[in-house]
């Protein structure tokens, strides 16, 4: 059962975590709002899409503050606590560290449970439909491209024409002309032409036809009959690939799994698709650690008239050392999936440097000594 006092720092606790995750999320949030805003809507996008787009990248940003906003909720709650003393008094009463880190401990597991569900849940289901909302309004950009009767401009240095478009979806005289390369122009016209589906992008493949290419430096123009030929069209549109997902869209159990068919729908071998899984897993630890880590530190110093900014700077620094363990060990097993129990070692790490704090923290005397030892 949650005692009363649990229950009191358990609040403050999570007081101060949403107020920082809100802060940290709007930060991120408008960052890239910034960017999507000047993407969608440079593009002719409604502010509909904007807002659409905006949400789904939502659950990934707050999967990445979380840890963060854990982090900083428990320094500045407990801080708050030791500058008004009320650590000492219940310290005096008979709290040790180790029954002081119960609140706390409660509070690293809730923010391993937030972040489990949006690392395994909301993260993959909102990047696969992000992918799919993508690659819907690149498909409506390819679409601007089929207007009859008139010249449009894609790119710069870059005019396209068809004259009509058949009930099958044929382009009927067709015009491109491409002026992208410095010195020369080379123009296309075709009887007919088809709009074909890339991995990447579509590519247009146009029949019975005549490219003339004008070389601007030497004023030489060269004459090229064809019957077909395929012209990319990368670079005038963005194509997304939606036969191809990246590991983040795909479920845990898939990746766990790494089947040839998820291998083949990612694009990547087995050790990528474990590693992503087990980066899930690890990464949610490491939030639930986090908090344990800037709690012990503060306590290591106990009280103090000129604050605890070295216990903090100390914190930091572990939670740094913390992250490069993590992926170093990550990396390690991307480049062999058999490697998989070093994706945990950040987690380990972290835990080791937490209860070594607590350690330390439960025998201030040690700390007294070394006072008296000194000069």
């Amino acid at each position: 059962m949650i005692g009363r006092f649990d229950r009191y720092i358990l609040a403050q606790l999570l007081q101060l975590f949403g107020f920082f995750a809100l802060v940290l999320v709007l930060v991120y949030w408008v960052n890239r709002a910034v960017s999507l805003f000047d993407q969608l809507i440079a593009n002719g996008q409604s502010a509909v899409v904007f807002l659409e787009f905006t949400a789904l990248s939502l659950p990934n940003v707050i999967r990445v503050v979380l840890p963060i906003a854990g982090f900083a909720g428990t320094v500045y709650a407990t801080n708050r606590l030791m500058s008004e003393s009320e650590l000492v008094v219940v310290q005096s009463t008979g709290f040790s560290p180790w029954r002081l880190m119960r609140p706390v401990l409660i509070f690293g597991v809730l923010v391993f449970l937030m972040s489990s569900t949006l690392a395994h849940f909301l993260v993959p289901v909102s990047q696969a439909r992000l992918a799919d909302r993508s690659a819907e309004i690149a498909e409506n950009m390819t679409a601007r491209l089929l207007s009859e009767g008139r010249f449009l401009h894609p790119a710069e240095g870059v005019t396209f024409y068809i004259r009509e478009i058949s009930p099958r979806g044929v382009l009927q005289n067709v015009f491109l002309s491409d002026g992208r390369t410095p010195d020369r122009t080379v123009t296309y016209t075709a009887r007919e032409a088809l709009l074909v589906r890339g991995e990447t992008s579509p590519t247009l493949v146009m029949i019975d036809g005549m490219a003339q290419s004008f070389d601007t430096t030497s004023r030489r123009l060269s004459v090229t009959r064809f019957q077909d030929f395929a012209f990319d069209l990368d670079g005038l549109v963005d194509g997304v690939s939606t036969t191809i997902r990246h590991p983040s869209e795909v479920s845990t159990p898939r990746l766990l799994a790494a089947d040839p068919a998820t291998q083949a729908l990612t694009g990547t071998n087995r050790n990528v698709l474990i590693a992503e899984a087990h980066e899930r897993f690890s990464n949610a630890l490491n939030a639930m650690i986090v908090p344990l880590i800037g709690f012990a530190a503060l306590l290591v110093g106990g009280y103090s008239r000129f604050g605890v900014w070295r216990q903090i700077l100390g914190a930091i620094l572990a939670l740094i050392l913390v992250q490069m363990v993590t992926q170093a060990g990550q990396g390690r097993v991307r480049s062999d999936a058999d490697l998989w129990p070093l994706a945990y070692t950040g987690p380990l790490f972290g835990l080791a440097i937490g209860l070594g704090l607590l350690m330390l923290s439960a025998r201030p005397a040690l700390f007294r000594r070394r006072r008296r030892a000194g000069p």
